[in-house]
């Protein structure tokens, strides 16, 4: 859990829970123990059993009241529809970025984008992580950035899996810059 050392315990905890339930180490139907989950991340049960109510709100588990704790985990309906979600609200977010962002903001995506000439399927979606936060940060809004960091997450699993021809990859950074220039 030392990636998430920023953060409170309970923080920590949800983070880890839902990173493993959105890339699969936690598959959909699986139970989530309290016990083995905090014994595996060094916890007691009490910021498990927290996060996984959290993790319950957000509808990637479901709670069975005297069974126990279920990955609900996301359908591929739940991922297009926030692949709809995002695209409206990313419109929003390159808008407000367009108004506020820095120039060095600016420099530092375009030389991310200059730098992926030979790259592999893992350094796009890195990339396009990394492009994505700068226009969220842009934007000045903490609500969007929060909403579309999470869709963001949320589909990073199938994002991944989107960008597995090269000719896919060198789309996805085609786009990227595009957006750049409209930016600018």
């Amino acid at each position: 859990m030392e990636e998430y050392q920023d953060h409170s315990l309970g923080s920590r905890v949800f983070q880890k829970i839902r990173d493993n339930i959105l890339n699969g180490t936690y598959k959909e139907n699986d139970e989530l123990r309290e016990t083995a989950i905090g014994k595996e991340l060094g916890v007691s049960r009490t910021p498990v059993r927290e996060a996984l109510r959290q993790l319950e709100l957000e509808g990637l588990v479901t709670i069975i009241p005297n069974r126990g704790a279920y990955v609900s985990g996301i359908s591929h309906k739940d991922i297009w529809d926030i692949y709809k979600i995002r695209s409206m609200l990313e419109g929003l977010c390159a808008r407000w970025a367009a108004e506020h962002i820095t120039e060095e903001s600016l420099l530092l995506s375009e030389f991310q984008m200059k730098k992926e000439s030979g790259f592999s399927t893992e350094q796009v979606a890195a990339l396009d992580g990394r492009f994505h936060a700068v226009l969220y940060e842009a934007s000045g809004s903490r609500m969007l950035k929060h909403v579309l960091t999470d869709f963001h997450n949320y589909v990073q699993r199938a994002r991944k899996s989107s960008i597995v021809s090269e000719e896919r990859a060198r789309k996805s950074i085609r786009e990227h810059r595009q957006i750049l220039r409209a930016i600018k």
